[in-house]
């Protein structure tokens, strides 16, 4: 939120990476003295983000600062967000369907999933060089194909290689990070890259081509996330309340206008807005946040299940447990 999850790939454009975070220094950075906090006055919200990311836009918005301390901290990707919020670092942050599948079996996993933001599966795509006389996915047997594993990247491959009838083995599959992927994928190391994000118009005016979207494969669902001890709290929950429905009247604000959110993230990350504008007219729909539905819950049931049937995950995952309604009145 992947953000949520349109922005959190703006990170890989100009070579910054986060991926190397320290799950111990951010524990030790984050906030701990108010876990008792009587007031929300007294609290600090641990929130998850990433550069650019629409919750960065409050002030912008005209949404006014929370009657609580924000402690933001920059992420990579959102397998890392689930594994801060398990190592109790953060209360709150995005992500795609994906990583809340790897970290559910986890003993004491803390990952719950409180909302779905509908958003973007066209900034998803598998990209071909240059000159690549590849028209198909088939196209790709024997082939190095880059990914970015556990997260929307991983589960696009496995899906086309089902489509196109070709086993794991069919391909030579490198997992690369967002960074890596790229420098890979410029120098010629890579024969396609499954990819997201703003990086997607980048490659493309460089001469990239686009071989598939995610579009018919991706649900376009992006999910928020919060903490079980967090939602347990009386205060904390307020405070997560009262910040999930700031974040949804964001999102009201970005819809309203293309060229304005992307002048903005260009001022925000130094990425220049012709990519934002171009990513934001060639979106799949609008990106709306709404609570949890039974439909969301049969979607990542879907998911969990393509990556245990390729044995990705050592055993079938029940996503329903990870699930949790308590903040859908903040989100109708």
């Amino acid at each position: 939120m992947a953000g949520l999850s349109l922005s959190r790939r703006d990170l890989m454009v100009g070579g910054i990476s986060i991926a190397g975070l320290s799950l111990a220094g951010l524990t030790a950075c984050s906030p701990k003295g108010d876990d008792k906090a009587g007031s929300l006055a007294d609290l600090t919200l641990r929130v998850a983000t990433y550069r650019g990311n629409p919750e960065s836009f409050f002030g912008e918005a005209g949404i006014a600062d929370p009657p609580y301390r924000l402690a933001r901290t920059q992420f990579a990707g959102g397998n890392l967000i689930a594994e801060a919020i398990n190592a109790r670092a953060l209360d709150f942050g995005g992500m795609s369907e994906i990583p809340p599948i790897f970290v559910a079996a986890q003993p004491g996993n803390q990952v719950r999933i409180v909302g779905v933001l509908q958003g973007d599966v066209n900034n998803q795509v598998v990209l071909v060089p240059k000159g690549s006389q590849a028209q198909d996915f088939k196209d790709l047997k024997g082939k190095r194909v880059g990914y970015v594993k556990a997260t929307t990247s991983h589960y696009i491959l496995l899906r086309l290689l089902q489509e196109a009838g070709l086993a794991w083995s069919d391909i030579q599959p490198v997992a690369l990070s967002p960074q890596d992927g790229l420098a890979a994928f410029q120098s010629g190391a890579l024969d396609a890259w499954v990819i997201y994000g703003v990086i997607v118009y980048q490659a493309r005016e460089a001469g990239a081509r686009v071989l598939r979207t995610a579009l018919g494969i991706l649900s376009g669902n992006y999910l928020i996330t919060a903490a079980k001890e967090a939602l347990d709290d009386p205060v904390r929950f307020q405070a997560l309340g009262d910040y999930v429905s700031r974040y949804k009247r964001v999102f009201d604000w970005i819809n309203a206008d293309g060229e304005r959110w992307a002048r903005a993230r260009e001022k925000a990350t130094g990425v220049k807005a012709e990519y934002y504008a171009q990513e934001f007219r060639e979106k799949s729909s609008p990106s709306i946040l709404g609570p949890i539905s039974e439909a969301a819950i049969a979607s990542e049931q879907a998911v969990a299940d393509t990556f245990a049937a390729a044995k990705i995950i050592p055993a079938r995952v029940d996503v329903r447990p990870l699930w949790d309604d308590r903040l859908s009145s903040f989100l109708k």
